[in-house]
């Protein structure tokens, strides 16, 4: 007889509007944040600030999307992207972002996917371009 095998995939967890959060949260699946969230996320999937969405304080994720307004130090291993409706105060540390027109963004950006090497400065424009794609 075959075994039945259940397979736990990460849950969807999702912060509604009009609900408030104080403290940390930890995540292995994905993060939907419509309401506010004072503190911190860390979640090894994808966080989504909605447009009501509100966060003060840290987010570590390895992807993201942002339409709400972020006060904090963020994070993302892979890609952090704004959409146009977005307002991030506060520090950012990406691999790849992406910011639509609209979208305001205050404070630091640390791009963490992309090293030149001295050697590298010396390469015609065209070169770089295609390290880049």
């Amino acid at each position: 007889m075959a075994k039945n095998i259940e397979v736990e995939s990460p849950a969807i967890n999702i912060i509604g509007n009009g609900t408030t959060i104080k403290g940390d949260i930890n995540a292995s699946g994905d993060m939907r944040i419509d309401g506010t969230l004072i503190g911190s996320i860390n979640s090894k999937g994808k966080v989504v600030i909605g447009v009501t969405g509100v966060v003060e304080g840290e987010i570590v994720c390895q992807s993201a999307d942002f339409s709400g307004t972020i006060k904090a130090k963020v994070t993302v291993s892979e890609l952090l992207a704004m959409k146009s409706s977005a307002v991030l105060i506060g520090e950012i540390s990406t691999d790849k972002l992406s910011i639509e027109p609209g979208a305001k963004f205050t404070g630091t950006c640390k791009m963490t996917g992309v090293v030149l090497k001295p050697a590298n400065m010396t390469q015609s424009a065209d070169e770089k371009a295609e390290q880049f794609a």
